[in-house]
């Protein structure tokens, strides 16, 4: 794979709470200019990012129930439709993690398919990601949320925030994903920061990488070519 190629894999994210509207302008444009699939950025900033990004290939992204998944549902599914109305292509909802611990299938199902009808009420579709923080989860609890995710139509599923402090992205996690869910794309993220790990993780089953340093990963496999 080129830097072309790995770019187009690459969602390029900035969701630090000090962010301002120049940073905003600056990560489209960097996306614009590498080629990355979308820019994921905070709600605050979805129109913005959808109006600096009209008419170019690059979706725009953002996050419900973030960082902490702890919201009511019906707190997410209206996240969901106010980040669509701003102009959001992709949503990125992350789990209720005590749910997934307690193996409550009943409130975790609700929870999904909750925010998949906001998602599938407009065309084209908006994907859904569901981000399940998986390095604070055993293997058994993976198998657990994914099974579920799978069951419900989740489009991608994935790895972290990048925010937990039970770490991000582990190679070994996206596989359990892919066997575990095989309808659902995955996206890893939280830790990548080389073109190495990048490419390892596609390796692993990967369709999406979600990552701060996209540019530096693109001119390091520049560089490598």
């Amino acid at each position: 794979m080129d830097a072309k190629g790995l770019a187009g894999f690459i969602d390029h994210t900035l969701l630090k709470a000090e962010s301002t509207s120049a940073d905003i302008n600056k990560l489209c444009d960097e996306a614009v200019e590498f080629g990355f699939c979308a820019v994921c950025v905070n709600p605050r900033w979805v129109s913005l990012a959808a109006e600096k990004l009209e008419n170019t290939k690059v979706k725009v992204c953002s996050v419900a129930g973030f960082p902490l998944g702890a919201e009511m549902t019906n707190i997410k599914a209206m996240q969901a439709k106010e980040l669509i109305f701003a102009g959001a292509d992709e949503v990125d909802m992350v789990a209720d993690i005590a749910a997934i611990i307690e193996g409550d299938q009943r409130y975790l199902e609700n929870d999904l398919r909750e925010v998949l009808k906001v998602c599938r009420s407009v065309r084209p579709n908006v994907t859904l990601k569901l981000i399940m923080e998986s390095a604070a989860l055993n293997n058994e609890q993976i198998k657990f949320i994914c099974q579920i995710a799978d069951h419900c139509g989740v489009d991608f599923l994935k790895t972290s925030t990048g925010l937990h402090p039970a770490g991000g992205a582990a190679l070994e996690d996206v596989k359990l994903m892919r066997q575990f869910a095989p309808h659902c794309q995955v996206k890893a993220a939280g830790g990548i920061r080389t073109a190495q790990q990048a490419m390892e993780f596609i390796e692993a089953g990967a369709t999406r990488i979600g990552t701060s340093a996209g540019p530096a990963i693109i001119k390091e496999m520049r560089k490598s070519s």
